[in-house]
């Protein structure tokens, strides 16, 4: 069976086979190595790379589902042979992050960093897997001024003195891609160029500027002496935001590489300036498979702080658990929008009970010993997912054998005897836990009795004594302060505990939280 990938640039579905047969040797920087022309019987290596955040604030749900999905990607890429080596960058230099850095008194790179920081801190409790590497845009400076200069060198590239910093003793140039030049702009989205809207090309304001074309887009903008910004070949300045990741793309992965990813909203124009920035250099496509996924909205309407229904990931889990948001971001297919509600979140949430109440009962079925998964509900998954990351087919199979050994287990429990054989129960436990892996599901590992310290995948669920009553209550108790207090980590750390020990919570619309023993 092929895998199959739909490919925003040729519109269609195609059978995915990596530019490379196999690796040469350990992930690193350097683009040079792991070139695929290793040794015979290594792993076929694919180069993948995702667009990272804009380190101004939190995350938001839009961030959550991005990454999420591309974090399964990559792990059923892993989970089916391949090497990955996946990249994700950070725009750490952005006039967004300027006007942040203003009004708190900060430089750019405090900002950056605290928010790079709160990256990490909400990614890690959605169990999405770090980055092999993570390039900064400051730290990429030299790749952007190389790319620059070849295109000024092959026509594709212009400067023009700044209007606003004339006046400086130093000459200061904007340098902007004459999108003209390039015969098949517009290929990845669609879009002709007559029926684009002139300017809508960055995020760098462009008033005063000089450009030849209302199509062109800047690559480098002029700044005056005391605004941040970088001594270029230019003169005083910052880059534009596409040329960013044309420059990281190339400096960690090369001139073509196997996926570009990320939100259907860089389509156009970042992803369409990416590549039209790349192609004319390297002479090679900058990717063999683009791949988007679909926006979130929240009830029925477009995510948008104008709306009033911007919500941060930070503000969601402090509501559901991170696992339940997880499988409400994979049950709709990753190129669909997603409609976040308080019912559809419910319903994720009591799906995720019942995926670890599958869990639990996998890991006394299997008493410490995985074996071989059952084939045919491996086989089944693999066909779900082998049609373009199909999730929503996936986690059907999981449920199906949750719901299995639930019943199995009550069956067990209640008369002492199970439909299944031992053998089977195996199998199926060990099918039940290799698929909410593969996905990226995590679940408690108590360490003692007392809990858990950390969810981890594939932890095995000790057998612990019941809680009293007055126990449970006095850690609801202790949560409910955690969550005023916005101690957000130590609100989950008590969550988990008590589902280690089979106490299931249930937060109120009234601020109260109820609990119930499975």
């Amino acid at each position: 069976m092929d895998l199959v990938v739909y490919n925003t640039l040729t519109r269609r579905k195609e059978v995915f086979q990596p530019l490379a047969a196999g690796g040469s040797g350990p992930i690193s920087a350097d683009p040079s190595q792991g070139s695929g022309e290793g040794a015979a019987g290594e792993k076929p290596l694919v180069r993948m790379y995702v667009c990272g955040v804009t380190v101004y604030d939190l995350c938001h749900l839009g961030h959550a589902r991005t990454y999420v999905v591309w974090d399964m990607v990559r792990r059923y890429l892993e989970w089916r042979g391949y090497r990955v080596k996946y990249v994700q960058n950070f725009t750490d230099v952005d006039d967004k992050i300027l006007k942040r850095a203003l009004e708190r008194g900060e430089s750019m790179q405090a900002v950056a960093e605290r928010f790079i920081a709160e990256y990490f801190r909400d990614m890690d409790r959605l169990n999405i897997k770090r980055a092999d590497l993570y390039p900064r845009a400051t730290r990429s400076l030299p790749a952007m001024f190389e790319l620059i200069q070849s295109l000024e060198l092959k026509g594709f590239a212009y400067r023009v003195r700044d209007p606003l910093a004339r006046q400086a003793e130093t000459p200061a140039y904007d340098v902007y891609y004459a999108v003209r030049q390039f015969p098949d702009y517009g290929q990845l989205s669609g879009r002709k160029l007559e029926e684009l809207e002139a300017g809508a090309s960055g995020r760098v304001g462009e008033e005063g500027a000089e450009k030849r074309d209302p199509f062109d887009f800047a690559l480098w903008k002029a700044a005056p002496p005391s605004e941040p910004g970088f001594e270029s070949p230019w003169g005083w300045g910052r880059p534009g935001w596409h040329i960013e990741c044309s420059a990281m793309v190339r400096e960690t992965l090369g001139d073509h590489i196997d996926i570009h990813a990320g939100g259907a909203d860089l389509i156009f124009p970042h992803h369409e300036n990416e590549l039209a920035q790349s192609e004319p250099i390297t002479g090679k496509p900058l990717a063999k498979y683009w791949l988007h996924n679909g926006f979130v909205n929240i009830n029925g309407q477009k995510m948008s702080k104008s709306l009033g229904n911007f919500t941060t990931l930070r503000q969601a889990l402090a509501v559901y658990h991170p696992m339940a948001l997880r499988l409400f971001l994979l049950q709709t297919h990753y190129r669909s929008p997603i409609d976040l509600t308080e019912a559809a979140m419910e319903a994720a949430s009591h799906g995720w009970e019942t995926l670890q109440k599958g869990i639990r009962c996998a890991q006394q079925f299997c008493q410490g010993e995985r074996g071989s998964p059952d084939s045919e509900a491996v086989r089944a998954f693999r066909t779900a997912m082998d049609d373009d990351f199909g999730t929503s087919g996936a986690l059907a199979i999981a449920f199906e054998l949750a719901k299995e050994l639930i019943r199995e287990h009550n069956l067990l429990t209640h008369q002492g005897h199970t439909h299944l054989q031992p053998q089977v129960l195996r199998q199926k436990s060990a099918a039940l836990l290799e698929i909410l892996a593969t996905l990226g599901f995590c679940w408690p590992q108590p360490a003692t009795a007392q809990g858990s310290e950390k969810a981890v995948a594939n932890g095995e669920l000790a057998k612990l004594p019941p809680l009293e009553e007055k126990q449970i209550e006095e850690l609801v108790a202790q949560r409910t302060a955690a969550r005023k207090a916005k101690n957000f980590a130590e609100a989950d750390r008590i969550r988990e505990q008590l589902q280690a020990l089979g106490i299931t919570l249930i937060d109120q619309k009234d601020g109260t939280t109820r609990w119930l023993r499975e």
